[in-house]
């Protein structure tokens, strides 16, 4: 049986930053890398699973009333923003906090932190266009797939 660690368990800390009470060292702010913690992945673990259930049902509602092409298409949206919420838990990496320029990697969920530095904020709007590019492109091969289905 394959095992893996929970994201909540990596240490994002450098290797010389660990605890000496022995306990591990939660998550910090790296530029470009990570910017959420374990309260705000959660709440994009539960976004990507509803957007998940909820693109699924579209697409099957879709399917089953015959819909033209030009609607299937449209799953592309639902199915584009559930790739980015998905990625974002992966990545430990939130992409609105990078366009507002501020983190939150260990407070409780919606209490940030203003990135000042310029080069930093630079770092984390790079990362967040690759995935939002991620997510489009996710979102039309799954459109793309609903096409091909009959």
């Amino acid at each position: 049986m394959r095992t893996s660690t929970p994201l909540l368990l990596i240490d994002a800390a450098p290797a010389d930053a660990a605890a000496t009470d022995g306990t591990i060292p939660g998550p910090s702010y790296m530029p470009g890398a990570c910017n959420i913690g374990p309260e705000e992945i959660a709440r994009r673990r539960a976004a990507a699973v509803t957007g998940l259930l909820a693109t699924a049902a579209f697409a099957a509602a879709l399917i089953v009333t015959g819909a033209p092409d030009a609607l299937r298409l449209l799953v592309a949206v639902p199915a584009a923003t559930t790739a980015i919420a998905a990625l974002q838990v992966r990545d430990r990496f939130c992409v609105a906090y990078a366009a507002q320029g501020v983190y939150n990697v260990d407070g409780p969920a919606g209490q940030v932190t203003l990135v000042s530095d310029t080069g930093s904020r630079g770092r984390d709007r790079r990362r967040a266009a690759r995935m939002i590019l991620a997510g489009a492109a996710a979102g039309l091969a799954a459109a793309v797939a609903l096409v091909l289905l009959p």
